[in-house]
C-alpha cells in the first residue's frame, strides 16, 4: 500500500480492495502500512477505514496545522467544551408550574429584569438551592460531565419507587422525568 496514487478512480478501487480483504490479510497489510501490529480490539471495519484514510491522506494530503491544533485542543478536555450561547438566545424553562424566560446577553443573562453573571445564579434564585445552571436549563445532560443519576441495581422493586416517581417525591424539588421542560430560541441572524 506504500504506492502513491493520484487518480480518484484508482484510489476508490484500492479502497474497495482493502474492504474485501479477510481480517488476517487486513492485519498483515496494516502492519506493512503502519510499521506495527494493529491493536487487538479493532474490528475489520475499523481497520479498513483507518487504512483507507491513510491512503487518502497520502494521495490528497492531511489536515492543516490549524485543524490539527484544534483537534488536539479538543482531545485535552476531559469533557466537551462548554456550549457558547449567542447574545439574544432565549431559554424558557418551566419549574413548579411557573414559566421562566432567560435572555442571553453579551456579558451575562437577563431574568425578570435583572442581570446575572451565570445561569447557575439564576437556577439558584429560581429553586432556592444549588443547581448547575447548564443542567437546570438542559444545556448539559447526564453524560456531559455532570453527576450521573443514581439507581440501585440490587434493591428489590416492590413498587414504592415507581409510586414515588409518579408523584414526584423522589426528586427534592418535586420534578419528575429525566429532563426539564425547556424551550430554546436562537438569536436572529444579524
Amino acid at each position: 500500500m506504500r504506492r502513491r496514487w493520484r487518480e480518484p478512480v484508482t484510489i476508490a478501487a484500492e479502497i474497495d480492495r482493502i474492504r474485501s480483504l479477510r481480517l488476517d490479510a487486513l492485519r498483515r497489510q496494516w502492519q506493512l502500512e503502519f510499521g506495527r501490529v494493529p491493536p487487538a480490539g479493532l474490528s475489520k471495519d475499523l481497520l479498513g477505514r483507518m487504512m483507507a484514510a491513510r491512503l487518502q491522506e497520502r494521495a490528497f494530503g492531511g489536515l492543516d496545522r490549524d485543524s490539527l491544533r484544534f483537534l488536539e485542543s479538543l482531545a485535552r478536555y476531559d469533557r466537551p467544551p462548554r456550549r457558547q450561547l449567542k447574545p439574544g438566545t432565549v431559554l424558557i424553562r418551566e419549574y413548579r408550574g411557573q414559566r421562566h424566560t432567560v435572555t442571553t446577553l453579551r456579558d451575562g443573562f437577563e431574568w425578570q429584569g435583572s442581570t446575572y453573571s451565570s445561569l447557575s445564579a439564576i437556577a439558584r434564585a429560581i429553586t432556592g438551592s444549588a443547581w448547575s445552571g447548564p443542567r437546570f436549563f438542559a444545556l448539559q445532560g447526564v453524560g456531559d460531565g455532570s453527576k450521573p443519576e443514581h439507581k440501585s441495581a440490587g434493591a428489590p422493586n416492590d413498587g414504592r419507587r415507581q409510586r414515588r416517581a409518579a408523584h414526584g417525591r423522589n426528586h427534592p424539588h418535586g420534578m419528575t422525568g429525566s429532563s426539564p421542560a425547556l424551550h430554546l430560541e436562537t438569536a436572529p441572524q444579524a
